[in-house]
């Protein structure tokens, strides 16, 4: 079968779940073209995505298995070049992934999970009290910015130990590895903006060691107890996590508020307890995927889509890059039915892709469901006249093919 034209993929993301559609409808695998005309084959099938994700064929290392890398054809100027140059478990390979994924799992543990709930839960208190004085006598409050972002931020700073006056510099160095419509000269900048802040929080912990993530990550020992991360490792975990735990846990927040204020018969089932907050995480992370696509896997050998329930005939070749179609997945009409687009929080099927699937499956995933599920809880009961202050159409993207979620969500307390 010959490779069809490539649909090329929008670097602003201002239409993910049009982008989405097309990419279904091309059928279950289809060539794509990211930014500067790098090919990869994007895998829309939830069946087949889950089958691609958990096959020792399929290796997200581009130092083993992507020519365009080994070649030197990726340049630092690239807006994807963080998510591919990174050394850490998100780019690692069998054993080397087995190692580095273990280190981190004693640092972050559920334990340390679950004793963040006071935490999460003080800290959205803190946020709705200020939202409350900033949307006296009907003033509009962005949510996003008020509320969406701040609370994932804080956890991370607890989490982490994040001195507090470094957090605006975390957010905006975050937010510019997922900015994929960032010009060559922003993408640099901030690769070194997000290296030296990650660096300077590693030399205060060395220095001041205490009870959080980053000093468990650099007293981390493997198996044989010889073995730490090296200190690219250590900056890079501390890139992946950091970034997981924050865009993503935005984004799933302010989605699911979104949902919520533009399906009141849903919003009401919640209230009436006849459906969990549980129930609407899990329904927004299906049909707003938090990462809409996701950079890169890469065939470690020639690949029969046959295998794998694909189309017969398609091979993605030895060293061909693969994107993670996840919104695309997530509202398969074959796996979710002619509603799948629909936002429905007692659809009884709400499995999903939105945290990966297999040895990759992501580590932060019961903390970015913890945040979410306070967060609704205690936002919708302190304000149950919330509601949007702008109509539906003027809400905005943020300029992202990866992020997916609002620039701005502004609010009406009542």
């Amino acid at each position: 079968m010959g490779q069809p034209r490539p649909l090329v993929i929008d670097p602003t993301g201002r239409d993910i779940h049009g982008e989405a559609a097309r990419i279904r409808e091309r059928g279950p695998v289809t060539l794509v073209e990211l930014p500067d005309g790098v090919p990869a084959w994007a895998v829309s099938s939830p069946e087949l995505l889950k089958r691609l994700l958990t096959d020792p064929r399929v290796s997200k290392d581009p130092r083993q298995h992507w020519p365009r890398w080994i070649n030197g054809e990726i340049a630092p100027e690239w807006p994807l070049f963080t998510w591919v140059a990174v050394q850490n478990m998100f780019t690692a390979y069998g054993g080397e992934h087995k190692r580095l994924r273990s280190l981190v799992s004693k640092a972050f543990t559920a334990r340390r999970t679950a004793a963040l709930r006071p935490r999460i839960e003080e800290i959205t208190t803190g946020l709705l009290d200020r939202i409350a004085e900033a949307g006296q006598d009907g003033r509009v409050v962005d949510l996003r910015e008020e509320f969406c972002y701040p609370l994932p931020i804080g956890v991370i700073s607890e989490l982490f130990g994040l001195p507090e006056e470094q957090g605006a510099e975390l957010r905006a160095v975050v937010d510019g590895v997922f900015r994929t419509s960032a010009t060559p000269e922003e993408v640099t900048d901030n690769y070194a903006r997000l290296y030296a802040a990650l660096g300077e929080l590693v030399a205060l912990k060395r220095r001041s060691p205490g009870d959080d993530l980053t000093s468990a990550l650099i007293a981390a020992r493997d198996d044989d107890g010889d073995r730490r991360l090296s200190e690219q490792e250590l900056l890079d975990t501390l890139v992946l996590m950091v970034s997981a735990g924050h865009e993503t846990t935005v984004n799933l927040i302010d989605n699911a508020i979104h949902l919520l204020l533009t399906h009141p018969d849903q919003l009401a089932r919640v209230r009436d307890g006849r459906t969990g907050w549980e129930d609407v995480v899990e329904e927004a992370l299906r049909v707003e995927a938090p990462v809409a696509s996701l950079p890169l896997r890469y065939a470690v050998e020639d690949l029969r889509m046959s295998e794998f329930g694909g189309p017969d005939g398609l091979v993605i070749a030895k060293g061909e890059a693969i994107l993670a179609a996840y919104a695309a997945a997530g509202r398969h009409p074959d796996k979710y039915g002619a509603d799948a687009d629909r936002f429905d929080v007692t659809r009884v099927d709400k499995e999903h892709l939105a945290f990966g699937h297999g040895v990759h499956f992501c580590l932060g995933a019961p903390l970015g469901r913890l945040e979410a599920n306070i967060a609704l809880r205690a936002l919708f009961g302190r304000f149950p006249h919330l509601r949007l202050a702008v109509s539906e159409g003027e809400l905005e993207p943020v300029e992202s093919f990866i992020s997916n979620g609002h620039r701005r969500l502004p609010v009406l307390l009542s």
